[in-house]
């Protein structure tokens, strides 16, 4: 157990250096090229920075985790698969942080990645047991995979909206399942490797990514949501859905906030990817509180959801339940306190809120 513990703590320790002194060069290589990011008043002030930035931080941790892997790794078929769709995410990624292309085009290059992972490195969401019932998903299980493969990539793009919200969440994600992973033995194994060289790498980005940033992942960021949903694949997934559950509740807090950005938009009529100021973290600043403070906000509810899949799985199923509950009040507060759903929320929350003090004060004074 010591003997284990110390190879995951090296494993950590080593690929963390590599990233964090990467990061470095990533920053120069980005001025050069011109892979910055510009405050664009044009997007109706959206972005929150306000300096010019460095992007490719998400480039260093794919060199960080190629850096490990060659230390560490074994090779195999999945091993291969990972490798070259991990490649074609972070091309089409540099490409499109220099010279923004269109939607489709990166659509497109995530399918291919996808499909890789799929057909030639064979890791596929065969079946789901729930409730009593096995779902064998057949030929479906291929469309299924990619269709998971390509929201989980898109789902932490979309949340990186502040300094080190997607590190933050990523690092918490790989941190929990390493925690789960070590407790049920599977040190060693592709799953736990690849958690750990995952974990190292994120967290040398997050030491130059933290606020005030000094680089940002730009749209490699999707390359750590490439590897989340290959993680979640891998030994992880068994047939039960209890398996498959808890590495996505984890991912709790961008989920849920690209969920509640596609009703948001498809109530207003808008595209469901359609970029606005309407995200968690946007609403959060409404509140006044500070883009670091904001960030410490959702680590916090990021490490409920964590705490509550450590409990489910290794300590006490009834404590990890109760920590669920409480993150589910939490959040039908939010969606009916504030304009992350709709702007009507809020109103009709206190239309309804005085309608029921008005009721009680006239049943006081009867």
């Amino acid at each position: 157990m010591k003997y284990q513990v110390l190879e995951a703590s090296k494993i950590v320790l080593i690929t963390f250096i590599f990233s964090a002194l990467i990061m470095f060069l990533m920053r120069k290589v980005a001025v050069h090229i011109g892979a910055v990011d510009v405050p664009r008043s044009a997007e109706g002030n959206r972005h929150v920075h306000k300096k010019t930035t460095p992007k490719l931080g998400g480039v260093g941790i794919f060199l960080g985790f190629l850096f490990g892997y060659m230390l560490f790794g074994e090779q195999s078929v999945r091993m291969n698969s990972i490798l070259i769709g991990s490649f074609i995410i972070i091309l089409c990624s540099i490409v499109d942080d220099i010279h923004e292309i269109r939607a489709y085009q990166k659509f497109l290059a995530q399918i291919v990645a996808a499909s890789i992972i799929v057909f030639y490195g064979g890791i596929i969401l065969n079946n789901i047991t729930a409730f009593g019932f096995s779902f064998d998903f057949g030929i479906l299980a291929y469309p299924i995979t990619i269709l998971f493969i390509v929201a989980c990539s898109n789902v932490i793009n979309l949340i990186d909206g502040l300094d080190g919200l997607s590190g933050g969440i990523c690092s918490i994600f790989f941190a929990t399942i390493a925690i789960i992973g070590f407790y049920q033995g599977r040190a060693g194994t592709l799953v736990m490797i690849l958690t750990l060289i995952m974990l190292g790498s994120t967290l040398g980005f997050l030491l130059h990514n933290f606020n005030p940033a000094k680089i940002f992942a730009g749209d490699a960021a999707t390359f750590m949501g490439f590897i989340i949903a290959i993680i979640t694949l891998l030994e992880f997934k068994g047939p039960a859905l209890i398996s498959f559950f808890v590495p996505i509740t984890i991912l709790g807090i961008p989920i849920l906030d690209t969920l509640f950005a596609i009703i948001r938009r498809l109530l207003k009529g808008q595209p469901p990817f359609q970029a606005d100021k309407e995200h968690l973290h946007h609403q959060l600043l409404g509140m006044n509180f500070s883009p670091r403070t904001t960030v410490l906000i959702i680590y916090l509810i990021n490490l409920l959801f964590a705490a509550a899949s450590i409990f489910y799985t290794l300590k006490d199923q009834v404590v990890g339940q109760t920590i669920y509950i409480i993150i589910f009040i939490i959040v039908l507060w939010f969606v009916f306190h504030t304009s992350i759903i709709s702007d009507k929320s809020p109103k009709l929350t206190k239309t309804v809120s005085s309608k029921i003090r008005n009721l009680f004060t006239k049943k006081g004074k009867n």
